[in-house]
Order: structure tokens, then C-alpha cells, then sequence
């Protein structure tokens, strides 16, 4: 597959923190690290309605991350040490009219940029002038049929039609231009979608991107979504099944490491924040998406409409969070959603902090997106 080569392991459902070895020993030593990947929007807006969203949940004050904004944010991204900035958060980023200069500038910085969309307004036009700049772009899929697709996920039925065009073009610009950029699709799967499993998995091998990932949902701790995570056992068979239609060019994955725990956390102080860190498409940086609204003020750090982002991260207040949700008076096993966007590397460090193994010598290939955690 263009971009991709047999030896080079694509990791859609785990962490790739152990090859951040460096970070790891410098947060040890009690350093200010900065953050690997940072997950942000640029937008709050939305033009779908996903039945399943999170972002519904996450309403806080709304400003807008102009052009400037956005750049001197890159910059000071690239000055102390992100490495990777993820387009997703809770809010559709393609609308923003900053949203292609914004990817184009971080690349240009040297960061590596990616994006997850409905992908509805990206068209060849766009394609061409973004794609160039992307390491992955991830089309927010949760249905194969046009009926389903236009409940699920809140929109029009000829909707699926044009998302689907769309995502056929990814792939076509990709080869033509023999671009590195990984395209997927996800399935944010609840339980009544189960109907559309393998229609969603049959439909990939038909438009073709590189992979389909099919991921849990994720609920808050109030349960405010009513996501019934008991309810996935009884849909084994056919998420196996789904995994089975994967070719040499198209890899299914269903990510068993979350829906095996049933939304449950064997860890209770977080420590990936600091590593993995968070922003609302409102410029709010928080140190995760669980903790934007505004009921969880006391989590907010700044605003990166207001001040610098390189002066939060070097402010007091940043590191009071940070070491606050790391410390014992912070449960994450009562006080959190169910499986955030950093459970996987909390599962990783709080094990490595137990003692329960050594950090593992990185050896081999490494793999793809290195900088996305």
C-alpha cells in the first residue's frame, strides 16, 4: 500500500509511548515536559449531529481561533517540543476557514499534522492542497448504508453519497501524488449499531482507504450518552468477522483493548495529560477533552485566543494540573468519563510506575505516526 511497507507496524489500538523513551525518563526526573501529540480543534462548530458525540457534553465558553491565533500556536508548539498535533477534539475542524493554512504551517514548522472529519466538505480541491501536509487523515464513518448512516450520524441521506466520493478521492490523490498520508476510517460503535458492522467494513473495501478502525464509545461519568458497554460481548462474532474481510491493502481493526474492559479503569491517578494533552475547539487548554465543560473549571489552564500557549505551558497554574491529577487526591477510576483519549498511555505509565515491568528497549522498525501516543 502507497505509504505504507510490509515491515512497518501500523498501531490503531494501543499506545505508542515506549518509543518516547526520553520523555518518559525526563517527567522521572521531574521535569516540564512538553506534551508529544496534542488533540485540538479549531472550531466548536459542527455541521452533523452523531447521534453518539461527546462533544455535546463538552459546551464551554466559545471564542475563535483566528489565523494568528493558530499560527502563533503552531510556533510555539514547534519551539518547546510538541511533536505531533491531531485535528479532532470536539469540534469539525475542516469548517474553520484557518483549518488548510493550519496544516500546512504546522507541517512547515516540522510538526506532524493529522486530522479526523466527517469529511463531508473535503473535496478534490482541498484534498490536494492538504493532504501533502497530513500524516493521517481519519474520516468519522459509523455507518455503510445510506439510511443508517443519515440516523447515526444526524444528517441527509445523500450526505453518505458525498462523504463517500469524497473519501474515494483520498485515495486516488494519495496515489497520484504518491503522498505518505495514511487515510482511514472509523466506526465510533454503540451497540444498537450493530446492523451496520459489516455493511460499514464491506463499504471500506469498496472506497478503499488504508484501514477501518472500529472503536468504543465513550460515555461520562454520569453516563449521560446511556452507552451499554455490556452490551459488546454479544457482538464478537460479527466485529470478528468484520476484521476478517482485511486484505494486503486494507486492514479492519477493532479495538479490543477498550471494549474488553467494558468503559471500566484499572488505574486511578493520571498521568498522561501531560504527555497526551487536550484542546477545545474554543481555544480552552484543558488537560483532556473530558474535563472541558465548564463545570470543571478548575481544570482550565488558559485560552490560546488569549495568551501565548509557549506562557501556559510554562505557567505554574499548567504544572498545579498536571501534578494535581497524578497525585493521590485524584481518582480517575470515580472522577473520569470511561476510556479517554489518554487511557491507553495511563494504562502504560501507571503499570510502569508499579513496578509491574521495566521500560522495554524499543528495537526494530518504528512504527508509523510515531508521534500520535
Amino acid at each position: 500500500m502507497t505509504g505504507m511497507t510490509e515491515h512497518v507496524e501500523l498501531i490503531l489500538d494501543g499506545t505508542k509511548i515506549a518509543w518516547h523513551k526520553d520523555r518518559i525518563d525526563a517527567w522521572e526526573r521531574g521535569e516540564r515536559i512538553a506534551p508529544i501529540t496534542i488533540d485540538m480543534s479549531l472550531t466548536r462548530a459542527c455541521n452533523f449531529a452523531c447521534h453518539f458525540c461527546y462533544a455535546m457534553l463538552q459546551e464551554n465558553e466559545r471564542k475563535v481561533i483566528d489565523k494568528k491565533a493558530i499560527f502563533e500556536f503552531l510556533e510555539d508548539c514547534a519551539e518547546i517540543g510538541v511533536k505531533g498535533i491531531s485535528l479532532v477534539s470536539d469540534g469539525e475542524s475542516t469548517i474553520s476557514p484557518v483549518f488548510v493554512d493550519a496544516c500546512k504551517y504546522g507541517h512547515e514548522l516540522g510538526l506532524s499534522m493529522a486530522v479526523g472529519t466527517n469529511g463531508f466538505v473535503l473535496n478534490r480541491r482541498k484534498l490536494e492542497e492538504v493532504l501533502p501536509s497530513l500524516t493521517y487523515l481519519r474520516v468519522n464513518i459509523s455507518a455503510g448504508e445510506r439510511q443508517r448512516y443519515a440516523e447515526i450520524m444526524g444528517v441527509k441521506e445523500h450526505w453518505f453519497d458525498r462523504v463517500c466520493e469524497n473519501i474515494k478521492a483520498m485515495g486516488e490523490i494519495k496515489r497520484e501524488q504518491n503522498l505518505d498520508v495514511t487515510i482511514g476510517m472509523q466506526m465510533v460503535l454503540m451497540p444498537e449499531y450493530n446492523d451496520q458492522i459489516l455493511p460499514l467494513a464491506r463499504l471500506g473495501k469498496e472506497l478503499r482507504p488504508d484501514y477501518l478502525v472500529i472503536k468504543h464509545c465513550s460515555d461520562d461519568e454520569d453516563g449521560s450518552l446511556g452507552v451499554d458497554y455490556g452490551g459488546y460481548a454479544s457482538l464478537y462474532e460479527t466485529l470478528h468477522a468484520a476484521e476478517a474481510l482485511s486484505d494486503d491493502t486494507y486492514q479492519v481493526t477493532v479495538k479490543w483493548s477498550k471494549i474488553d474492559t467494558e468503559g471500566t479503569r484499572s488505574y486511578q491517578r493520571c498521568y498522561g495529560a501531560p504527555f497526551m494533552l487536550q484542546m477545545s475547539g474554543s481555544g480552552l487548554v484543558a488537560p483532556c477533552g473530558m474535563l472541558f465543560n465548564e463545570r470543571y473549571k478548575k481544570f482550565h489552564i488558559g485560552n490560546i485566543t488569549e495568551e501565548r500557549f509557549r506562557d501556559i505551558f510554562n505557567s505554574d497554574r499548567y504544572w498545579e494540573v498536571m501534578n494535581y491529577l497524578a497525585s493521590p487526591d485524584f481518582n480517575a477510576q470515580k472522577m473520569c468519563g470511561s476510556l479517554c483519549l489518554q487511557h491507553k498511555v495511563n494504562e502504560f505509565l501507571d503499570g510502569y510506575q508499579k513496578g509491574d515491568f521495566d521500560l522495554p528497549e524499543m528495537k526494530g522498525e518504528t512504527p508509523m505516526h510515531i508521534n500520535f501516543v
